[in-house]
């Protein structure tokens, strides 16, 4: 579905991701973990369109997309959770959602679409009058991935999800991701949680300094042991 092939990207003078190859297939959970300022979000960045990278190509559904526009991107089918979910604070729950519902395409199934977020995430429909600043972090988070779907998304790119979030919360959070992948909708998953991220996820790659040094299944990645030793502490 999505194919990268020796993809880097670079801030100015600055090379933050260096001949990066990953892929995703359909109705697949991909890990992409790494410490702090190995240039996950930036690989996010880079396939949204958001950053254009400087060397490489990127492919979704077999179409070059690397230099594309980020509503073209989304138009055809990848929408991108940012950390922390940023939604619209002083607009309601049900205002956010419609939102998401921006492109084209998905503006024709909204009412549809808003049926299929409210049965993934009964709370936002509870809370549909509610000012999104007033949610809880696990619902500021809940309303981001709703407003993911609303977009009718082949692929979904989520950056941090637990971040900041409570223990009892993360739990629950990566289920609703499984979720999503039962839907069939294919998902690439930022996590610093590297733990709870490959046991998630179907299969992982490890970025560091802007390279991707270790890829395989998930299991395979948390037997493995510079991953143990690195980000598990064992």
């Amino acid at each position: 579905m999505l194919k990268l092939t020796n993809i880097s990207t670079s801030y100015g003078k600055v090379r933050v991701l260096r001949e990066v190859s990953l892929e995703v297939a359909e109705n697949e959970i991909v890990a992409l973990v790494g410490a702090n300022g190995a240039g996950k979000s930036t690989m996010l960045n880079t396939i949204s369109g958001i950053v254009n990278p400087t060397s490489g190509s990127i492919e979704f559904l077999g179409k070059r997309i690397d230099g594309m526009p980020p509503y073209d991107v989304l138009e055809l089918g990848i929408s991108q959770v940012p950390e922390g979910g940023k939604p619209f604070p002083d607009m309601t729950v049900r205002e956010n959602l419609e939102m998401g519902a921006y492109s084209k395409k998905a503006r024709k199934f909204m009412g549809e679409s808003l049926e299929r977020v409210f049965k993934t995430f009964p709370i936002l429909k509870e809370r549909g009058k509610q000012l999104a600043r007033t949610l809880s972090g696990g619902q500021r988070q809940m309303l981001a991935m709703g407003r993911c779907l609303m977009s009718r998304p082949r692929l979904a790119m989520f950056d941090e999800p637990s971040y900041g979030l409570a223990p009892v919360v993360v739990g629950e959070l990566f289920t609703f991701v499984q979720e999503l992948r039962n839907q069939g909708i294919a998902i690439l998953l930022v996590e610093q949680n590297i733990r709870h991220a490959l046991e998630t996820a179907d299969r992982g790659y490890v970025l560091e300094n802007g390279q991707i040094v270790l890829e395989g299944s998930s299991r395979d990645l948390l037997s493995n042991d510079h991953v143990r030793k690195a980000y598990l502490g064992i």
